[in-house]
């Protein structure tokens, strides 16, 4: 069946600066986007639990007690926020979230554009809006080099998609955006490593994670 969606290309940046940044970002834990969203609200539209850490004390302030509930796996005091009926945050009211200036560290983190980056697919049946807009992001390469590094990008994250059958349960995320991010930490790694069994190289990325 041909695909009849519409596709609008939107400028993502700079390849290389996108991807300098968001490594370092998720290297030192930092994190933070800064997203060219537009009036884009896909991610509160697509049926995703909000982790809120207990030191996000303004945002919790914010949301109605009734819709936070306490975060499955994690500690104490770490809290998830739902999603309504029709798949939306329930801050987002009017198609703008109401709380924006103190939304969850979640959300400020959020990044689609590191599908794109990856190659790591999108759930088209679930998050139809945000499979969307990962096809429309259009990065700008300066050099040759730059489109190499996203080749390298794209092999990383190809094999950890692939071949999660060579890690241990558990140790990989399942969640596409965490296992896109995993690929932008360990692709330099993934590039200098020698040629091998898949088993090996899976040991030698388990050894980068652990150190």
């Amino acid at each position: 069946m041909p695909d009849l969606v519409q596709i609008e290309p939107r400028p993502a940046g700079n390849f290389s600066e996108w991807l300098r940044q968001t490594e370092a970002s998720l290297q030192s834990g930092s994190v933070g986007s800064e997203v060219p969203c537009g009036a884009c609200t896909a991610c509160c539209r697509s049926s995703m639990f909000v982790h809120i850490a207990p030191e996000e004390e303004q945002t919790i302030r914010r949301i109605p007690r009734p819709l936070l509930f306490p975060a499955p796996g994690r500690p104490q005091g770490h809290l998830v926020m739902g999603y309504n009926e029709q798949g939306h945050c329930p801050m987002l009211v009017d198609n703008r979230c109401s709380i924006y200036q103190d939304r969850p560290r979640t959300c400020r983190d959020y990044d689609c554009r590191v599908f794109r980056a990856t190659g790591v697919p999108v759930d088209a049946g679930a998050q139809p809006d945000i499979a969307l807009r990962v096809r429309e992001w259009v990065f700008d390469f300066e050099s040759v080099e730059s489109r190499r590094e996203q080749a390298t990008l794209q092999q990383a994250a190809a094999f950890l998609v692939g071949k999660k059958n060579l890690f241990p349960p558990g140790t990989l995320p399942t969640n596409p955006g965490e296992l896109a991010a995993l690929a932008v930490i360990i692709y330099q790694q993934f590039a200098a490593m020698p040629e091998g069994p898949d088993a090996a190289i899976a040991d030698a990325i388990l050894a980068c994670l652990e150190r």
